[in-house]
């Protein structure tokens, strides 16, 4: 039993000292660049490969063919991929939802590449460079976290890694090389991926899906880390190894036996799920990269060529229709990540696994094999599993409401990799599943026909739900998520909708997908599949109907017409050039069609012509500028009817704070504030940086809790409900950087207002388009509008949802002195006619000018409170 149990430790610390290699890469690259190398298991898997074809192929030595493998060719590709690929998004800013496309595309590059030459069978020859002894590879482990965590502590370079990870620019203008520092860091962490990939080759399956899902289970040892440090990463994988191969010892018994097989055996995955749903998350970008097609209409021509291209397999016969049936399959199951991705701007990775899900369900329910469920016709299978899939959304879906980025990238990859482990590869769960098509469209014509019905109606409801309320609710989430909650849409159970909503097609499809094929096919739905969907609908378009269709032909028809692994290849490409066409290939071809476009010029006769007939006409006419946000006071600004709100000047209708306390790691930035905001006057709070206004205006906004005290409004106790019930209850706010939604109009903007907040009132959007003179620019996308039109657009949607009190964080920012004049104007007369407002701003002369009282804070305390000209004339000034 003693012999057992050594073998089995040295049996776990040769895998936990492999899994520590792949998280000391992981955490070296992140610290040194700030990017989550979710291609770190492919450039693994290329190694191994590539030290195969030098000495198995081609019969060079093996330590010269390691030598070349691990010296040379691992970091050559690291760099490459600095500096062709992640230095240009850098020097854009360093968007995370960017790198992280980039770098699922540069995982399913390499993927399809590796398939296209070297084939897609696992290759069970590859040479072993370390011997199974574990001692020789927690020899390297550890040499490996030593070398670094002396490096990054005690040299400079190590100082100007932190600096470059901390603010690239900043750094820079410290005189750090940073391009110099990520190439570093990305050959190094290249080189762990190539060390990785060789030691663990000759041990399991090297075909180019297996190996870099392996890679990427064992990531949870740097999560676990929080990406920084790296004993702890050692630490982890080697404990993870040890328990996982000590727990080969237990053989349980009943039910539950191949369940805890498969946890044992996939202890990393278990791993990945705790690190990534449990543990913080690692990370905090915001969503996807906003795409063009969010508001470039897609030409009716092309659904015209989309739907005869669509028909024209019917035409088809023999293996063509059998490989064209899968195209609206996948066109569904990619729908899924329209609602999620584009129009909710949710990260999600998982869909696979919910598509996997809606086959094996639906195999289970027309087996008989679902327990208690009785067996069931083909049809009502499918639809009584696109059920019971839609909740389990939940999974990616609740992880979504405190997770942004990267957290929530992990998070819906670790779901759908646990799903493809603990259901898809356990052959209690599919073994022997067979799948029939409805009775009647058992022919492939038949039920292609009965597809393109389905997906017919996918589209309906996704278009339904892109255009209406709960589209723009989604569009808003998208855009600027604080922002929309200011607005009243309920963001939390807005994200839990999406994902089952999401949830819901994508089984859909994964049925429909299963049924094509007449069968269950694990492989199909396995988290590479995932990763590969994700990226060819970002590239083509995330929140586009077309770019979902014409992603689904795309993928099965490139790997249908040529070698395998020619589409993930392509969509590689694609998706690592998203940095550089975040709006998808079509606006890119469009734009560049506009630059090659010819413009026709005068001849010198045409233009003396022209000029004596238009002296004036000196180039193109230029489209009206925007009012500016002192228009409508101009000629007198409308009193608008306030309706419920005439009543409301009686104290019990203030905004009331009452002794709130607010604490940040230990430090007090909140110390028993309380003041009173009343309606028909301007409340303002002035004071030094760091006086606690912005975490007052935060608690009483609702985006941040008090430790204690009250906040009120009425009777209406509102300390701890969260932003948008707040601004249903009739407090809105405005933002001191602009909370407004690029990608909608100025009108849908002010509508989501209108929808969403206090009352709903058909009329108020028109009635807050003329208030502040937005009408000529109503049809116009916020984006690259002038702040001065932004901060009307933003009054006007906060105002839309006719609000009791109006809180305004810093709103002069930005605006030139005649824009903050007529602001004034504006908000005395919001005053005028009942509203309270609370205003925090530095800007003295505007307070001065404004306020009735004013609040003056300091340490987060209020010292000073009074009439403004007492207070201020007596030294706030």
């Amino acid at each position: 039993m003693a012999s057992l149990s050594y073998d089995l430790t040295l049996a776990g610390l040769s895998v936990g000292s492999a899994a520590a290699l792949t998280g000391i890469g992981l955490v070296v690259t992140h610290r040194a660049t700030g990017v989550l190398n979710l291609a770190h298991g492919a450039i693994a898997m290329v190694c191994a490969y590539l030290l195969r074809q030098l000495t198995v192929e081609w019969g060079w030595p093996l330590s010269l063919a390691a030598a070349v493998t691990l010296l040379v060719a691992a970091p050559a590709i690291g760099l490459v991929l600095e500096r062709a690929v992640f230095r240009p998004l850098a020097v854009q800013g360093g968007d995370p939802a960017q790198t992280l496309v980039a770098s699922i595309g540069v995982f399913v590059l390499l993927v399809g590449a590796a398939a296209l030459i070297w084939g897609q069978g696992a290759r069970a020859d590859a040479p072993t460079l370390v011997s199974a002894d574990p001692w020789g590879q927690l020899a390297v482990a550890v040499a490996l976290a030593l070398a670094v965590w002396a490096l990054t502590r005690f040299t400079r370079f190590g100082g100007e890694l932190r600096a470059v990870v901390d603010d690239r620019r900043l750094a820079v203008l410290a005189g750090i090389d940073a391009d110099r520092v990520a190439a570093a860091g990305w050959a190094f962490g290249s080189f762990t991926a190539g060390l990785t990939g060789v030691l663990l080759a000759p041990y399991v399956r090297l075909d180019p899906y297996g190996l870099p899902l392996l890679v990427m289970e064992v990531m949870a040892v740097a999560v676990a880390a929080r990406m920084r440090n790296l004993p702890v990463a050692v630490v982890v994988a080697l404990g993870i190894g040890v328990a996982q191969s000590q727990l080969t010892r237990l053989h349980p018994s009943g039910w539950g036996e191949p369940l805890l097989q498969a946890v044992g055996a996939n202890l990393f995955v278990v791993a990945l799920l705790i690190a990534a749903l449990v543990l913080p998350g690692v990370g905090a970008g915001d969503a996807l990269p906003r795409t063009a097609t969010a508001r470039v209409p897609t030409p009716s021509g092309a659904w015209i060529v989309a739907v005869v291209l669509f028909l024209l397999p019917l035409g088809f016969a023999g293996s063509d229709l059998t490989t064209s049936v899968q195209v609206p399959a996948l066109g569904v199951i990619l729908l899924s990540l329209v609602v999620v991705t584009g129009r909710g701007g949710q990260i999600s990775l998982g869909q696979a696994a919910y598509a996997g899900l809606g086959a094996l369900f639906t195999a289970l329910l027309t087996g008989g094999r679902f327990p208690g469920l009785p067996e069931l016709p083909a049809l009502p299978a499918l639809a009584v599993a696109v059920l019971l899939v839609a909740p389990l959304g939940l999974l990616t879906g609740w992880p979504a409401i405190s997770r942004h980025g990267l957290a929530l990238a992990l998070a819906t990859l670790a779901v759908g990799v646990g799903v493809s482990r603990f259901v898809f590869a356990q052959p209690y769960a599919t073994s022997g599943l067979t799948l029939e098509r409805p009775a009647g469209l058992g022919g492939d014509r038949a039920y292609y026909l009965f597809e393109l019905a389905l997906l017919g109606g996918a589209l309906g409801c996704v278009a339904a739900l892109r255009r209406g309320r709960a589209g723009r609710a989604l569009a808003a989430m998208r855009d600027h998520e604080a922002g929309a909650a200011a607005a009243g849409v309920p963001v939390r159970t807005l994200k839990l909708a999406a994902f089952v909503t999401g949830a819901a097609l994508a089984a859909l499809g994964g049925g429909m997908l299963g049924m094509g094929l007449r069968a269950f096919d694990p492989g199909a739905y396995d988290p590479v599949r995932g990763l590969l969907w994700f990226a060819a609908v970002v590239v083509l378009g995330a929140d586009s109907l077309l770019g979902a269709l014409v992603a689904a032909a795309l993928l099965v028809g490139l790997d249908a017409g040529a070698r395998g692994g020619v589409a993930a290849a392509v969509v590689g490409v694609l998706a690592i050039l998203v940095g550089r066409f975040p709006g998808g290939p079509y606006e890119a071809l469009r734009a560049a069609t506009r630059r090659l476009r010819r413009r026709p010029r005068l001849t010198p006769l045409g233009a003396r012509v022209r000029g004596a007939l238009v002296p004036a006409a000196t180039g193109p006419a230029l489209a009206p500028a925007p009012a500016p946000l002192s228009a409508p006071l101009e000629q007198g600004m409308p009193r608008t009817p306030r309706g419920t709100m005439a009543h409301s000047s009686n104290s019990r209708d203030a905004l009331v704070a009452d002794e709130l306390f607010l604490s940040y790691g230990g430090f007090a930035v909140l110390r028993g504030v309380s003041l009173s905001v009343v309606p028909g006057q301007v409340t303002a709070v002035v004071g030094p940086n760091g006086a606690g206004k912005s975490s007052l205006f935060h608690c009483l906004a609702g985006t941040v809790r008090p430790d204690r005290g009250r906040v009120a409004f009425g009777e209406r106790d509102l300390t701890r409900l969260p932003a948008h019930t707040r601004t249903r209850a009739g407090v809105a706010r405005t933002f001191q950087q602009l909370a407004v939604f690029p990608t909608l109009t100025v009108a849908e903007n002010v509508r989501v207002g209108a929808e969403q907040g206090r009352v709903r009132n058909p009329a108020a959007l028109d009635r807050a388009l003329r208030l502040f003179d937005l009408t000529s620019v109503r049809d116009r996308p916020a984006a690259g509008l002038p702040t001065g039109t932004l901060r009307r657009v933003e009054l006007a949607r906060a105002l839309a949802g006719d609000p009791y009190a109006l809180l305004l964080d810093e709103p002069a920012a930005g605006l030139d002195t005649g824009e903050v004049a007529a602001l004034t104007r504006v908000l005395r007369a919001l005053a005028a006619d009942g509203t309270a407002l609370l205003v925090v701003e530095h800007d003295l002369d505007l307070v001065a000018g404004l306020a009735d009282t004013v609040h003056v804070m300091t340490a987060g305390r209020i010292v000073a409170s009074g009439p403004a000209d007492e207070v201020l004339d007596g030294g706030a000034r």
